[in-house]
């Protein structure tokens, strides 16, 4: 799944498994399942060519969540509390679905957007608008893993980014709240910070 396939189907679809989800994370402010609508999605590319890495924005009709996920063909070792689910995908059989800020693929591809000041890929799901991400390097400095904390925002807002001197990079989104023909909306999706900074 780290090309596109069109036509291709996922089953249980996202619709099925993915409020449920939510419902259980931390950062979620309901008290109930939530009913989820797309605004858009974008995606990485995995340099392996192994891993999916796509983000889905979708709302509960008042806040808006970032969810990014991995799609894997076989389980990621050490990582059965960030697996989200099993889905039978019509192409490539069983794909293991991750939450993406648990899984070191994405997190790399976020720092490799930070370091080239890059965008990422479009997604060929319907629904919602065209959304996109893109890296904004503040300062210089080791973009590792062991050196920085990505700072993930899981709900979103439209507005100006930061200003806090210790934040080193940004990854900076757009996407349409009132559907593709309607004005998008810029807001910050994830922070970078030194770990000599926030230790």
């Amino acid at each position: 799944m780290a090309k596109i396939q069109p036509g291709a189907t996922l089953t249980p679809h996202f619709r099925d498994f993915l409020p449920a989800w939510v419902a259980q994370q931390p950062w979620y402010p309901g008290d109930r399942v939530p009913s989820l609508s797309p605004v858009g999605y974008f995606r990485f590319e995995d340099p392996a060519g192994e891993v999916g890495i796509e983000t889905h924005l979708v709302t509960d009709g008042s806040v808006l969540y970032q969810i990014p996920m991995t799609y894997r063909g076989a389980p990621l070792a050490g990582a059965d509390q960030a697996l989200i689910t099993t889905a039978e995908h019509s192409v490539l059989g069983t794909r293991w679905i991750y939450d993406g800020e648990k899984d070191p693929i994405w997190a790399g591809e976020v720092l490799r957007l930070i370091g080239t000041e890059g965008g990422s890929e479009s997604s060929s799901r319907r629904g919602g608008g065209e959304a996109q991400a893109r890296g904004r390097r503040l300062a210089q400095g080791e973009l590792t893993s062991s050196a920085v904390t990505i700072e993930l925002r899981r709900i979103l807002t439209a507005g100006d980014p930061p200003s806090d001197p210790e934040i080193i990079g940004l990854m900076m989104g757009t996407w349409y709240p009132g559907g593709p023909d309607a004005a998008t909306a810029t807001g910050c999706l994830a922070t970078i910070r030194s770990r000599r900074h926030s230790s």
